[in-house]
């Protein structure tokens, strides 16, 4: 299995970041056809540790069976549109991207 992640910095107004996130889920369920009641991606919003504040605010994950496939939604037009989307509403910095593999 391969995973596109996206990991959001800290926003400048969380209430704000979380508001426009929910809209960027719907337009990226829109843009790329997965049903609206289909979840195939994980949210993780990371919490205070007893070491200090997590590096990030959040981090979204999805899988995919290939990397072929991965590389493939990535470049599509809609998926363009929810990268564009993602940077503007990451007020505290543009998001950090990584495409893994699962061990």
């Amino acid at each position: 299995m391969f995973q596109a992640i996206v990991l959001y910095p800290h926003p400048a107004d969380a209430q704000e970041f979380d508001s426009a996130y929910v809209k960027h889920l719907e337009l990226l369920h829109e843009k790329t056809g997965i049903p609206a009641t289909e979840r195939p991606y994980t949210v993780t919003k990371f919490l205070q540790t007893p070491f200090g504040a997590p590096a990030f605010y959040q981090m979204f994950a999805i899988s995919f069976p290939t990397l072929d496939a991965l590389q493939a939604t990535l470049m599509s037009p809609g998926m363009q549109e929810v990268n564009a989307d993602a940077t503007r509403i990451s007020t505290g910095g543009a998001p950090v991207v990584l495409i893994g593999s699962t061990l």
